[in-house]
């Protein structure tokens, strides 16, 4: 129970300081924030919004790495269809 609690607070706060960080419109796309094995991986709605998203997160990634020096790499996906 512990893990899924520490995971569910890591997403929240990821969440949170990337929609603080990234423009508005491209923030509003994000689904999901997964930190695991040393990788930040955040989803986003779609292809289109996946490709911006990625541009952005470059630009923030010296940020990220500063917030988080445990991470070894930053991943942007599309959301899987469920």
């Amino acid at each position: 129970m512990t893990r899924i609690t520490d995971q569910a607070a890591r997403e929240g706060f990821w969440s949170g300081w990337l929609c603080r960080n990234l423009p508005t419109e491209i923030g509003a796309r994000i689904c999901g924030v997964v930190e695991r094995d040393g990788t930040l991986v955040i989803f986003a709605a779609s292809a289109a919004w996946c490709a911006r998203l990625r541009y952005a997160v470059q630009e923030l990634e010296p940020q990220i790495r500063a917030t988080a020096p445990q991470l070894t790499a930053i991943a942007v996906r599309v959301q899987p269809r469920s």
